[in-house]
């Protein structure tokens, strides 16, 4: 069971090792660059649209004494009824 391998075997197999080690750190850090740059420019894409959020102010009036609106993607409820008798 305890087989002798020649030493160049061996020296072969190592080099070859690090061969494919090298290559895989090269890999990684060109991996690691490109998810940084593609985050880069998600984030100057979507810094073009800043300025263009719309402000809408509404009014309403319930004959209930509550008003409830919901508006866009916040949420904003609001169940307490403003001047309204």
């Amino acid at each position: 069971m305890d087989k002798q391998i020649p030493y160049v075997a061996y020296e072969s197999a190592l080099t070859r090792a690090d061969r494919i080690n090298g290559r895989l750190w090269i890999l990684c850090i060109i991996l690691s660059a490109m998810l940084i740059l593609t985050n880069l420019g998600w984030v100057i894409y979507e810094s073009q649209f800043v300025d263009e959020y719309v402000s809408i102010e509404a009014e309403q009036e319930a004959d209930s004494g509550g008003n409830n609106y919901i508006i866009g993607g916040d949420y904003d409820y609001e169940t307490e009824s403003k001047g309204v008798n």
